[in-house]
């Protein structure tokens, strides 16, 4: 069982992918934005953090950059729905590990959060 930050503005997304998580016996935190985030993380020191990248107050991208500083083995998944290419590739060059994309499939979900947990 891990620990899992969900980061994501939209509260139905959160649950999403809480379901899909919880499925696997991983325990689950939730913040809504990047400041949220930041704070959580320095808490409870999740071992994955899916983040999505375009939020309000801090975006993922800023936030996962901040996250870096604070620990540089933070292992975080970006999540964005397509057309975003450009700032995936800005997440990857920043640290993030993996890309997941919206609408979320399960199988594509687990095997990201596998591979992280490595």
């Amino acid at each position: 069982m891990a620990k899992i930050l969900v980061v994501d503005d939209a509260a139905f997304l959160r649950m999403s992918l809480k379901k899909i998580l919880a499925a696997e016996d991983h325990m689950i935190y939730e913040a809504s934005n990047g400041v949220e985030a930041i704070t959580l993380y320095q808490e409870i020191r999740p071992d994955v953090v899916t983040m999505d990248i375009t939020m309000p107050d801090m975006d993922g991208l800023e936030a996962l950059k901040r996250l870096k500083q604070i620990d540089p083995g933070a292992k975080v998944i970006m999540c964005s729905a397509m057309g975003q290419q450009d700032k995936v590739v800005t997440a990857i060059q920043n640290g993030a590990i993996d890309f997941i994309a919206k609408p979320f499939q399960g199988d594509r979900v687990i095997a990201a959060v596998q591979r992280a947990l490595r």
